[in-house]
């Protein structure tokens, strides 16, 4: 059976297009320098999420072959990412691991559905204040969660609610590490400094190897990643299916959701952002299947979600990625990584590991379009205030479902605005057709989408017309989109104006709105349809 071209992976096509020396070389080196940034990353984000390193290092190994393999961008590069640490904690907390599991195989199908259902053309249309709002709630919530490791504090185990965690830290504060806050201090102003003299230069780990060299040769009381987890793994655990109920399945699909929403959003836009680098054009429904293929595979490694990391994409592209291949050299250098030098891991300081946080939060608050955002309507700045709150305050859940829901309210609502009835010196652009009306015939014409959100209006715009004319020409030319209850206005109009004694002729209609009247055409009896003004006029006339 032949894939059809929109599903078929950018490695395939890659390959097609001839696959040499040089490519090879120049995708390893890409795969290598990404490797050297999502090692500490990854780790960073497996201890954020409640989990442990060894399970960012996993994810990032394991899905980020498996969205390189068979994703629809050519550079992509996945993995964990910060827009998951919140769901992820949440998860752990309610159901235990084996429930964030559930979740993240239940998202992956959830994916794989949404790709091949085309809904990936759909994501992009959810709005940008609900994205900016939940994202940098994310962030507000990230940086929050890193107070403690990077000033050392003993404040036993704090709460996973904003209001709380912040309790508990105001209450630990007598128990600042001076010798913790001068190496978490000491590692973030060391990537700042790198970032600036050259960018090209993998701060990360030149940071959190100078801290945990600190640490160790001037024997500082810091904690360290081997001090907080004494077991990790510093190997590639096996594949294994985790333990299922249907009643694990119920409690975590609102989680499974989330975690597909996130993923396809982050994917996407990750995914637009290396297109606009590369020239090149990512297939958004292979995009949502290799994801969640991606993240079926994660779970079965133990893993966590994982998704497309836009500022990894972007190293991968500066880096001089020609193919997916880089992606997949990128999750084998870890692999690598991980078995030869797996037990270094334990030397690093939990504050450098914080540090690489904050500046992953900063990076995803988006502080200037935050503040653009704060400038446009009144509307627009509300929904993002209300899902940045929700967000922090109560749940990432709700705010997607409140932020959306709003979002397409509000957007009904102005485009019900849009949609309105122009009198006949609106309705007849032509002199001579306007001098040629028959007595007792007037013109109106609809502009703007007869939708539900409309419906209302247009009845309301309709009753105002408090004269009864003989023949009433409703012309549809502007009218681009019809749904059920706008057909319901047109009935109430056509039902109204026979109850009066008049006729209603329509015309001048789009095709889709001809196609769906046609199927009603029982409920439009009482209304005479013809395709042109001029021939509604005539028949006006010879009506008489």
């Amino acid at each position: 059976m032949r894939i059809p071209p929109a599903f078929t992976p950018k490695l395939v096509t890659a390959l097609r297009e001839g696959y040499g020396p040089a490519r090879l070389r120049a995708d390893l080196v890409a795969g290598l320098t990404v490797a050297i940034v999502a090692l500490p990353l990854s780790m960073a984000l497996g201890i954020a999420s409640g989990a442990s390193p060894d399970k960012g290092l996993v994810t990032a190994i394991v899905a980020g072959f498996v969205i390189s393999l068979l994703g629809g961008s050519r550079v992509q590069v996945g993995g964990p990412t910060g827009a998951f640490v919140v769901v992820i904690a949440g998860v752990i907390a309610r159901h235990g691991y084996d429930g964030l599991l559930a979740a993240t195989l239940m998202a992956g199908v959830i994916l794989i559905v949404a790709g091949y259902a085309g809904v990936g053309r759909l994501m992009r249309y959810v709005p940008m204040p609900v994205v900016t709002g939940f994202t940098a709630g994310i962030a507000v919530i990230i940086a929050s969660g890193e107070v403690g490791d990077f000033l050392g504090l003993q404040a036993g185990k704090v709460p996973a609610e904003f209001i709380g965690k912040w309790s508990a830290y105001i209450g630990a504060m007598g128990t600042v590490s001076w010798a913790t806050v001068a190496v978490g201090a000491g590692t973030l102003g060391l990537i700042l400094v790198l970032r600036r003299i050259n960018p090209r230069l993998p701060g990360y780990l030149i940071a959190i190897v100078a801290a945990g060299a600190a640490v160790a040769l001037l024997h500082l009381p810091v904690e360290t990643v081997g001090h907080r987890f004494p077991a990790m793994p510093t190997s590639l655990p096996g594949p294994h299916v985790p333990a299922l109920s249907l009643d694990v399945l119920r409690d975590v699909l609102p989680s499974a959701f989330t975690i597909a929403f996130l993923a396809g959003i982050e994917a996407l836009l990750s995914a637009v952002v290396a297109d606009g680098m590369t020239g090149f054009r990512h297939r958004s429904g292979q995009e949502l299947v290799g994801q969640g293929v991606a993240n079926i595979a994660s779970a079965l490694f133990g893993g966590l979600p994982a998704t497309g990391a836009i500022a990894r994409t972007a190293t991968n592209i500066r880096a001089g990625a020609q193919t997916p291949v880089a992606g997949m050299a990128h999750a084998l250098f870890l692999l690598a990584i991980l078995l030869v030098a797996g037990r270094l891991v334990a030397f690093v300081p939990m504050p450098a590991l914080a540090a690489i946080l904050l500046i992953v939060a900063w990076g995803m608050s988006e502080i200037e379009r935050f503040r653009a955002l704060l400038r446009m309507a009144v509307g627009e700045r509300a929904l993002l205030l209300l899902t940045f709150g929700l967000t922090v305050f109560v749940d990432l859940t709700v705010a997607i479902g409140v932020g959306v829901t709003l979002a397409s309210l509000l957007f009904m609502a102005r485009m019900s605005e849009a949609t309105g009835v122009l009198d006949e010196d609106d309705s007849v652009e032509d002199p001579t057709q306007r001098a040629a009306l028959p007595a007792g015939v007037e013109v109106f014409r609809i502009a703007g989408p007869l939708f539900f959100g409309a419906a209302g209006q247009m009845l309301e715009a309709l009753g105002r017309i408090g004269r009864t004319p003989k023949v009433v020409i409703l012309r549809l030319d502007r009218v681009p989109f019809i749904d059920s209850s706008g057909i319901h206005v047109l009935e109430t109009v056509v039902r109204l104006a026979r109850e009066r004694g008049a006729r209603v002729i329509l015309c001048d209609m789009p095709r889709p709105v001809w196609e769906m009247l046609a199927r009603t055409h029982p409920r439009f009896a009482g209304a005479e349809r013809v395709s042109t003004l001029a021939a509604a006029i005539r028949r006006a006339g010879a009506g008489r």
